[in-house]
């Protein structure tokens, strides 16, 4: 393998470890290391957590929908969780039994689901789901960069020639960088490889990685990516500065080494906190495929689906609990995703198989709590699979234009279309006039997505300045069927569900009223 191709693909399968002062970092890029990641001329305080659950999994058991009881039972008999034992968030819908930690965050207005979550033609094997994921490419496209590569790139225009501060763009809590954050030249992460070797770097461990490499083809690259981290050394003391001047307060932390992934997100928090500059941070809870022993065999409520879950609640909320002690959590925002869902029907071995469709998380103070979509059918499905409500694209468009401020003409350039937006971020947080001075220069009210739709739709609005704006639904006859907003509100962009229940299938109109502005678009219920 040349250095090229070892650069290009930047996401090796097995870890080649080298420390600096005690630190192992990774480094890929054609630039020298201390050019390649460092931030740039604009700034922001927002921080965005990804929290990767490797394996794909099971939503049906994760986000549970009451109101399929039979057909739930039915396509599960074996490892169906206890309706009377699901933590219930809404009539039609609760979470698993283990998941207390992330109920509690529902009910404090934390906590999003995003339901049906998944792209056209997805794909079933692990590896090229998770490079579709972490790409945003379409199923049958292979790209070499990741979207918060692109994003980063296309925000930093001048980077890395011209660093403004010394502040990694991104970091992987990991062995390596993940694609995601790979850009169309380089890396724009480090990682740091383990919790210990974090706390190593604090407590100022002892240097390792400098005995002379062997004369081979893998040899000479290990040398290269030494001679590379000599440079980056500048790293370890900003991370080791910024951890010095901050400690976890929250009570919640489970002891370390009982939770992979509340160790992981301890040092997130203790980093943002400790004022380092990082956009990006990406954490990881493997151990998801369960295609056996997903539950126990006498009780479906435990196994080992329920204590990944578990674990996943209990960091989450111990993670939002510290940073809200530490008076940072107005800049976090969260968000879960995984390379793809469940089959509905179990298998005999008492688990799931490789399906398609699931739920994602977002979490934190900015989220726009509730529940976006509606429950999956369990009966009306495609080869056995769930049907997509929402592509996963519209989710990081969303995220990046609503928490980052990115501009459309950015977003064209990172995700290569247009998505629609669905409502993330609260009202009033999402990107502000101090944020981003580059507010809507006109009104314009967007198609609703998606569309058809059954039962719920998101519609979007812009607002050049603030203002009294109705938007409400009329079907065919001209009669009104709901006033969705009446209210002042402030420039920006807005979002509104509309929820059809009980509504019959046909054509809707949507008009919006904003001063002098006036808009209407038509949508579609199928049932």
């Amino acid at each position: 393998m040349n250095r090229r191709e070892f650069i290009r693909r930047s996401v090796p399968v097995t870890a080649i470890p080298f420390l600096i002062n005690g630190f192992p970092i990774r480094a890929y890029g054609r630039a020298p290391f201390l050019e390649t990641l460092v931030a740039a001329a604009s700034a922001t305080d927002r921080v965005l957590v990804l929290v990767q659950l490797g394996g794909g999994n099971d939503g049906i058991n994760t986000v549970i929908p009451l109101n399929q009881d039979s057909v739930y039972m039915n396509a599960r008999p074996n490892i169906a969780i206890p309706l009377n034992e699901v933590l219930t968030l809404r009539d039609d819908i609760g979470l698993h039994p283990a998941m207390t930690g992330m109920k509690d965050l529902y009910d404090q207005g934390k906590l999003s689901i995003v339901q049906g979550v998944s792209y056209p033609n997805p794909n079933l094997s692990h590896f090229r789901a998770t490079d579709i994921w972490l790409t945003g490419s379409e199923s049958n496209v292979t790209l070499s960069s990741g979207w918060l590569g692109r994003h980063l790139e296309e925000e930093f225009p001048k980077y890395p020639n011209d660093p403004v501060m010394p502040d990694p763009l991104a970091i992987q809590i990991g062995a390596v960088v993940s694609f995601g954050l790979q850009g169309t030249a380089q890396s724009m992460g480090i990682a740091i490889q383990s919790p210990d070797t974090f706390y190593q770097l604090v407590s100022a461990g002892s240097s390792g990685g400098t005995d002379t490499a062997p004369d081979t083809p893998a040899g000479r690259e290990l040398t290269y990516i030494r001679n590379v981290s000599v440079q980056s050394q500048a790293y370890a003391g900003q991370v080791k500065g910024a951890a010095d001047k901050a400690s976890n307060l929250s009570t919640l932390w489970p002891a370390q080494g009982q939770n992979t992934l509340a160790d992981q997100l301890k040092i997130v928090s203790r980093l943002i906190a400790g004022g380092l500059k990082t956009r990006v941070y990406v954490v990881n809870l493997g151990g998801f495929d369960n295609h056996s022993s997903q539950v126990d065999t006498t009780d479906t409520k435990i196994g080992l689906h329920a204590t990944l879950l578990g674990r996943l609640s209990t960091a989450m909320m111990a993670f939002q609990d510290d940073v809200r002690l530490l008076g940072v959590e107005h800049r976090v925002l969260g968000m879960t995703f995984s390379e793809f869902g469940r089959r509905v029907q179990s298998n005999a071995s008492r688990g799931t198989d490789h399906g398609t469709a699931a739920p994602m998380f977002f979490f934190g103070q900015p989220v726009q709590p509730g529940i976006v979509g509606s429950n999956p059918s369990l009966s009306d499905l495609s080869n056995g699979n769930l049907k997509m409500q929402y592509d996963f694209r519209a989710i990081y468009a969303s995220v990046l234009q609503q928490w980052f401020g990115v501009s459309d003409a950015d977003l064209q350039a990172v995700l290569f279309k247009n998505f629609q937006q669905l409502p993330i971020i609260r009202p009033g947080v999402a990107v502000s006039v101090e944020d981003d001075p580059a507010l809507p220069s006109e009104y314009r009210l967007y198609a609703n997505y998606p569309n058809p739709f059954n039962p719920s739709t998101t519609i979007a609005y812009e607002l050049p300045r603030q203002g009294d704006v109705s938007l409400r639904v009329y079907d065919m006859m001209g009669r009104e069927v709901v006033l969705l907003v009446h209210e002042h509100q402030a420039a920006g962009r807005h979002h509104v569900t509309f929820h059809a229940d009980g509504l019959p299938s046909g054509t809707y109109i949507y008009r919006i009223q904003a001063g002098s502005f006036s808009d209407r678009k038509k949508m579609v219920l199928l049932k």
